[in-house]
């Protein structure tokens, strides 16, 4: 589910919609959570699907770290990856803002995280763009992602956390072990998936 104080934008013909913030979104903030409701597609019912129905998956989901599609039944699904994001995916399978989003900016995230099949074109037009998201991105970026994440997560229990009810169990009790120094800090290279571990 995506952070509530959001809406849906169209911004144009080539870039589609785009998600942004509707009040302050103080860094540290979880923006989206794998909730209930999320639709879990295995990699044999991606298979079952038609050519057609899988563009629409691969457009519309990301490959979490066993392998699955995860299509989101909200408009979180809209988000666009900026290689100067606001929001990033962490270890633990949530998103959080790793930066102060303000209202009327759009909520933007990093794709290298998704586990991507092949290379994706950008058009975020920030002046670090890297023209293209790679499969390798993850291997080649995680250590800077997870600087951004520790520095993020220093902040989650100083700001409102709409979203935390909606985190099952474990996880919350995972992210409660490291934020109150009892485990260590969870890599966001945990999402990254291993194609020998992929099960129905």
């Amino acid at each position: 589910m995506i952070h509530p104080k959001t809406c849906l934008k169209y911004i144009n013909n080539e870039v589609g919609y785009g998600v942004f913030a509707t009040e302050f979104i103080p860094r540290g903030t979880i923006t989206y959570v794998k909730d209930a409701l999320e639709i879990e597609i295995s990699p044999k019912d991606y298979q079952q699907h038609t050519t057609e129905m899988q563009a629409v998956i691969e457009k519309y989901s990301y490959i979490d770290e066993k392998g699955y599609r995860i299509l989101s039944w909200d408009f979180s699904k809209y988000i666009n990856h900026c290689c100067n994001c606001n929001s990033m995916s962490t270890g633990y399978g949530f998103e959080i803002a790793i930066r102060d989003i303000f209202p009327g900016e759009e909520i933007t995230d990093e794709y290298g995280i998704f586990n991507l099949v092949e290379s994706i074109p950008l058009q975020c037009n920030q002046q670090n763009c890297r023209k293209y998201v790679h499969p390798n991105d993850f291997d080649a970026l995680y250590a800077q992602w997870d600087k951004w994440l520790v520095n993020a997560l220093a902040c989650f229990q100083q700001v409102e956390q709409p979203l935390l009810p909606l985190m099952d169990a474990p996880t919350q009790s995972e992210l409660s072990n490291y934020l109150n120094q009892q485990a260590a800090y969870k890599s966001v290279y945990a999402l990254r998936f291993k194609k020998q571990e992929v099960s129905n």
